[in-house]
């Protein structure tokens, strides 16, 4: 017998109403080849005593039944609330497509794993975690647990290699940051096309159509948006089936909004196949902002080059003592532009030096942190100062500015520190907390997709 079977071969649908539909569901997913409605026994396949007794044993929430009479008279032996409905109107009630199958996600460039651990927060399970960054196996492994390390360049990914990491019959969702340096800001309008890391980009795409996922995410800079390669991806996913906005500006997430003390600006792209699917709303109005006084200030002082004794990562940089004379003439929100003549160094009386006003400031206490960069650790970095503290700020504060639990452990116990190379995982990392929006953003498309029943 074939499934699923056709509409005339059934004409009578038992449905055992003490049964709870998580249940029901969990155990659905177990049966072998049904795939009609929400996993069923059938008296035709079976005999309709076997069905029934099958389906009681097994906590199966339907029972579809040629013979009406013999299922209604075994169902009533069984002394269980039954309700008998015709069969149309079970196949309207119950749809094979309305049953949430599970979910699994697989995280590409997935670095020290901001995204995954923002997913696993709004309870989208991840499987795996692929990144070049050889240091990055140990944060994302020992904070995201089950979660697996591949150190493999996407360029030698195959659809082999993500297959097997998503359970037979699971939601696929593939994420994915390429590396954003070559279009950003920061690279001060550089268009270089002969950058390889226009090609990762393209590999994610390579992916999706091979892997042919259910839900993709991407994040990046808002400024790929101004490339033709980023009208390349849209155009690929449209190809693909894949739903999505058409409007730029709702695909552009400015931190704050969503509760993080950090302004930044990002690129958010969610395509799904399964129907429309967006952000959710903002959570943070602009008087409701996190600040920096709000996410550091309980932090234990530190002087210049001090390490923390409760928190080896809670550790700044030294400074020299010319910089020191800076930051203690700074002010919260500043630059470099009020201190006396004798401070200000000589790049920055050149007039190409200028348009760098943005360096050698203090964080305001009352408002979001700039962006952090992978150099947040430097006082001449940015305005990367301590709001009163005379140094810049700590390894662990960059961290906490970027959403990742006070908790999260990027270093080894006993391997050294290295502020680059520390700077580098947490600087290039997703933000949790963008990482939890996007997952609650899945949550809530799949609850639209997927009605439980009552």
């Amino acid at each position: 017998m074939s499934y699923p079977l056709r509409s005339e071969e059934v004409d009578f649908a038992v449905v055992f109403t003490w049964l709870r539909w998580p249940e029901v569901a969990e155990d659905a997913r177990r049966i072998p080849d049904c795939q009609l409605d929400v996993g069923i026994w059938d008296d035709v396949h079976l005999g309709p005593i076997a069905a029934v007794k099958k389906a009681y044993r097994s906590k199966v929430f339907w029972v579809f039944s040629t013979d009406h009479e013999t299922v209604k008279s075994v169902c009533e032996q069984q002394r269980k609330p039954t309700h008998y409905i015709p069969m149309r109107k079970a196949r309207e009630s119950i749809n094979p497509c309305k049953m949430r199958p599970s979910v699994a996600a697989v995280d590409l460039f997935c670095g020290a794993g901001g995204l995954t651990h923002g997913l696993r927060k709004a309870g989208i399970p991840v499987a795996a975690g692929y990144d070049i960054d050889a240091s990055c196996r140990y944060p994302y492994e020992h904070n995201n647990k089950p979660a697996r390390f591949v150190l493999k360049c996407v360029t030698a990914v195959t659809k082999e290699d993500l297959i097997a990491h998503y359970p037979a019959g699971a939601i696929k969702i593939l994420t994915g940051c390429a590396p954003c340096q070559t279009f950003s800001k920061y690279t001060q309008g550089t268009n270089n096309v002969d950058d390889p890391k226009w090609t990762l980009l393209r590999e994610f795409q390579r992916l999706v159509n091979e892997l042919k996922p259910d839900i993709v995410s991407m994040e990046n800079v808002p400024q790929l948006q101004d490339f033709p390669i980023f009208d390349d991806f849209l155009r690929n996913l449209k190809d693909e089936g894949f739903h999505f906005t058409e409007v730029p500006e709702e695909r552009i997430v400015f931190c704050p909004d969503y509760g993080m003390a950090q302004r930044r600006y990002r690129l958010v792209v969610m395509a799904s196949r399964l129907g429309s699917i967006s952000l959710i709303p903002k959570t943070h109005s602009s008087s409701q902002y996190k600040t920096v006084r709000d996410v550091l200030s309980k932090l234990p002082e530190l002087a210049a080059g001090e390490i923390s004794e409760q928190d080896s990562l809670h550790r700044c940089s030294r400074l020299s003592d010319k910089n020191l004379e800076r930051i203690r003439t700074s002010t919260p929100g500043g630059s470099w532009r009020d201190w006396p003549p004798e401070l200000i160094a000589d790049c920055h009386k050149k007039k190409s030096g200028k348009t760098y006003p943005s360096v050698y400031g203090r964080m305001n206490w009352d408002a979001p942190s700039p962006t952090m960069t992978t150099q947040f650790y430097g006082f001449g970095n940015g305005r990367f100062g301590h709001p009163e503290q005379d140094r810049a700020i700590s390894l662990r504060e960059g961290a906490i500015l970027q959403s990742f639990p006070k908790s999260y452990q990027f270093v080894r116990p006993g391997d050294p520190y290295s502020f680059k190379g520390v700077g580098r995982l947490i600087g290039n990392a997703v933000p949790v907390r963008l990482g939890e929006i996007v997952g609650h953003s899945i949550q809530k498309h799949l609850e639209n997709q997927f009605k439980e029943a009552p």
